[in-house]
């Protein structure tokens, strides 16, 4: 039962941000917006749910349980979530899942971009964190912190060569 909700708290936030994703996607695209060629996305767009599923089974598998662990996780989980949607709601319309740079625009330092580069990603390791603990699945919630964090290193190398492309 308590992998059920675990699906749920992962899946449900992960729909509503696919959708805004697309929208801002497909506005990016319309103003012209340059994408990389080379971007780990579509590795990341299978990684990324596959690693919530396998917490999930970890935690049916044995069964996780509501103790500090999982309370812990949840704080984790809920603070990355509240880091994740204030960097989303800074970036605005560019935000999506893909690397989309539009024409003459320039990085954000506002919002928690002031304090960091990559905060949305700051998020993502801490939702998988989060996950981890409350699915107490050490075996793909570690698996998951260790190939997500590999995908996103990449992600931010191409990163910020596009933006550095787009300000030169």
């Amino acid at each position: 039962m308590l992998a059920l909700c675990l699906l749920a708290l992962a899946f449900l936030p992960m729909m509503f941000e696919a959708g805004l994703a697309g929208r801002h996607d497909r506005a990016l695209r319309s103003l012209g917006a340059y994408e990389p060629p080379d971007d780990v996305f579509p590795l990341m767009q299978v990684a990324y749910p596959a690693a919530f599923l396998g917490m999930a089974l970890e935690a049916w598998i044995h069964p996780a349980r509501a103790d500090a662990v999982f309370a812990a996780g949840l704080i984790v989980f809920v603070a990355a979530k509240w880091i994740k949607y204030w960097a989303i709601a800074t970036l605005g319309s560019r935000w999506t899942f893909r690397v989309l740079v539009p024409p003459a625009s320039s990085r954000i330092t506002t919002g928690p971009y002031r304090f960091m580069r990559h905060p949305n990603y700051l998020g993502v390791m801490g939702e998988l964190l989060g996950m981890a603990l409350m699915a107490h699945a050490p075996l793909a919630g570690g698996a998951s912190v260790v190939i997500f964090g590999v995908l996103i290193a990449a992600r931010i190398r191409v990163e910020e060569r596009a933006l550095g492309l787009r300000e030169s």
